[in-house]
């Protein structure tokens, strides 16, 4: 049986919605804090930060969803759960991270850039 070709720029493909969940800042951040190892929920938190309670869960549902992470319950008092990267995950986070060392290196060129263009297109009135 044939596989079938994924093209992301057709808007009905699903590989677009795998694109659109690697993209999420919050997913890149997820995935990149746990690439170093399992963590708990409340150490994402920590390691994430800004993120709030909610978007992390759905992050955390979503990036579970689409097999990058598995979450593990144990039954001990508190219940502990643990967010792992699976093989998978592990791979995505490889130009995830190219991707993070690459804003991380380009930011002054970036703040230059929207410097130079937020002064050319300043409000006619602010410039008065």
């Amino acid at each position: 049986m044939n596989q079938p070709e994924w093209n992301p720029y057709d808007r009905n493909c699903p590989s677009r919605a795998v694109l659109d969940r690697l993209g999420d800042r919050w997913a890149v951040l997820v995935v990149g804090a746990l690439s170093a190892g399992p963590l708990r929920f409340k150490e994402l938190a920590t390691a994430v930060d800004g993120v709030s309670q909610k978007m992390l869960t759905q992050t955390l549902r979503g990036l579970e969803r689409d097999g990058l992470l598995t979450r593990t319950s144990q039954a001990t008092i508190p219940p502990r759960v643990d967010y792992q990267l699976t093989e998978a995950g592990v791979a995505a986070a490889v130009p995830m991270e190219a991707l993070v060392e690459w804003a991380k290196a380009s930011m002054p060129n970036v703040i230059a850039s929207r410097e130079r263009y937020d002064a050319l297109h300043e409000p006619a009135e602010a410039r008065s």
